[in-house]
């Protein structure tokens, strides 16, 4: 089956082993990958990748444009090497002009926003983000982090995405890490059944039993959840070993692997 592969986030080869080494630390494990596109797409052939969404985390507002320039500049050459690429602006809470630079990256090709609130510190609901979240509903959509067994790290509570879907009803999101990362009864409870919301696999089959897992997808709806690596966190290969452990019909893998992803992001086979 073809894989399409919703969460990578790569860095310019100048700061990759860097950014590697900090997300690392902050979640306290060592990545599989390097954390660039070469590594990323040198990876496609074996595991029948033939798409992806690229993206980074701005982690301060100076960061915004350079990201954002990067991410459409890979998005553009990985679509020309043949791959069905498309790429998510990053934003951060403290840049001064959110729709100027929404403008900016849609002119560049960029289809979304990434937010990773627990690394740039801020609720999703806090006020500060509100006025992105006006400007991209109905839209774009927005791809949120969600979730962390951490207590200093609450930022990314499900109930809090359910209090800004509840604001705002036109929005679109990804709640990753199947909506909660270790966090996955308040996914189900706070954001199964709400419209517009969408779930990747990324770095939440890892910790619970392949019937755990399929248990959690299915209460959240297999036809809103996509596969995706977390790259540089997993490489495609140890993602999919663990993807194919689940209880799945035929028709739900390639949903799941492929379809729910390009039904998403409006693409064109």
């Amino acid at each position: 089956m073809k894989v399409f592969d919703i969460h990578t986030h790569t860095y310019p080869e100048a700061i990759a082993e860097r950014a590697v080494v900090n997300l690392g630390n902050f979640y306290n494990f060592v990545p599989e990958g390097k954390g660039t596109y070469n590594d990323l797409v040198s990876q496609a052939a074996d595991n029948n990748v033939g798409g992806y969404l690229l993206f980074s985390v701005a982690t301060n507002a100076h960061q915004v444009q350079k990201v954002n320039d990067s991410i459409a500049a890979l998005a553009k050459r990985s679509r020309e090497e043949g791959f069905l690429t498309v790429g998510f602006a990053g934003m951060h809470q403290d840049f001064p002009d959110f729709e100027a630079e929404i403008n900016r990256c849609e002119k560049m090709g960029l289809r979304g926003v990434k937010i990773h609130p627990d690394i740039q510190g801020i609720d999703i609901d806090d006020p500060k983000l509100l006025t992105l979240y006006e400007i991209v509903a109905g839209r774009m959509p927005v791809y949120f982090h969600i979730g962390d067994d951490r207590p200093q790290y609450r930022y990314s509570e499900p109930k809090k995405l359910a209090r800004v879907l509840q604001m705002f009803p036109k929005l679109e999101v990804v709640a990753a890490h199947l909506g909660g990362y270790k966090a996955k009864e308040e996914a189900i409870e706070y954001l199964a059944g709400k419209p517009n919301v969408y779930y990747d696999t990324s770095s939440a089959l890892w910790y619970q039993s392949p019937e755990e897992a399929s248990d959690t997808i299915h209460k959240l709806g297999t036809e809103n959840v996509m596969f995706g690596t977390d790259y540089p966190v997993m490489n495609p290969a140890s993602e999919l070993k663990l993807f194919s452990r689940l209880t799945l019909t035929d028709q739900q893998r390639e949903d799941i692997l492929w379809n729910n992803a390009i039904r998403f992001l409006k693409l064109q086979e």
